[in-house]
């Protein structure tokens, strides 16, 4: 059965994965400066988010929620103050309209920030990848969600995509032109990165951490990806519009 990355399950899936393949290494300070992270209350990281636009932020639908704020330019998931970060609050939630639980087709989500971002070093948004991903390219996932306990820094780990047939053959019937999925054979990326964090490949935004089997780190079960070349002119229409 296939399940959503809910926060809890990214625990468990954090664990398994780290137990049988100790994978995942700190990202270089500085080099994700779109990263975001989605906290309900002081500290609890619940989701990742990816910056877009000054104003602008793209996650996963299923990570809506009522009430967050966002962080970035935050390396840690220490509460402690980092020179170079920024806090927000998300003031407008707009899942896509084509939405589906538990399916999880369209599953992305732009949030708009209370004021628009100071760019810096930190903090600076990256451009969403109008061309779809082939098989084999290579990219770059990162998240805090991915060790026996969360990790004290952002980690980073190396996938590559694969074709859209192996995809299919990994989730019957469920994979759709919204998606694309990435890993290796080791099993290596089914619990890498938050949901709604960032897949770059080629210095642009490909993809959206969206799902995956239950339990994690099965080889030949890899990570489900939003497929965000599919959806540039819907962001480009929202954000205009709002």
């Amino acid at each position: 059965m296939t399940t959503a990355r809910t926060p809890w399950m990214w625990v468990l899936c954090a664990l398994i994965t780290a137990l049988l393949l100790g994978v995942t290494s700190d990202c270089d300070e500085h080099t994700q400066p779109w990263q975001a992270a989605l906290l309900l209350g002081p500290n609890q990281l619940y989701c990742g988010g990816v910056l877009v636009h000054p104003q602008w932020l793209l996650t996963a639908a299923h990570c809506r929620k009522k009430v967050f704020r966002v962080r970035l330019g935050h390396y840690s998931l220490s509460p402690v103050y980092e020179s170079g970060q920024q806090m927000f609050q998300g003031i407008k939630s707009i899942p896509h309209p084509g939405y589906s639980h538990p399916g999880h087709s369209n599953d992305l989500m732009l949030i708009k920030l209370n004021r628009r971002i100071h760019s810096t070093k930190d903090v600076r948004p990256i451009n969403v990848s109008s061309h779809c991903p082939s098989a084999g390219t290579k990219c770059l996932v990162s998240g805090w969600g991915t060790t026996v306990h969360f990790p004290k820094v952002l980690q980073c780990l190396n996938i590559s995509v694969l074709s859209q047939k192996r995809c299919e053959d990994a989730y019957p019937r469920q994979i759709d032109d919204t998606m694309f999925c990435a890993g290796d054979e080791a099993g290596r990326d089914s619990c890498q990165g938050d949901s709604g964090g960032p897949v770059v490949c080629n210095g642009s935004l490909q993809g959206l951490v969206s799902w995956g089997d239950y339990p994690c780190a099965k080889p030949n079960r890899p990570g489900v990806y939003t497929n965000l070349c599919k959806f540039t002119k819907w962001i480009q229409e929202t954000i205009q519009a709002n």
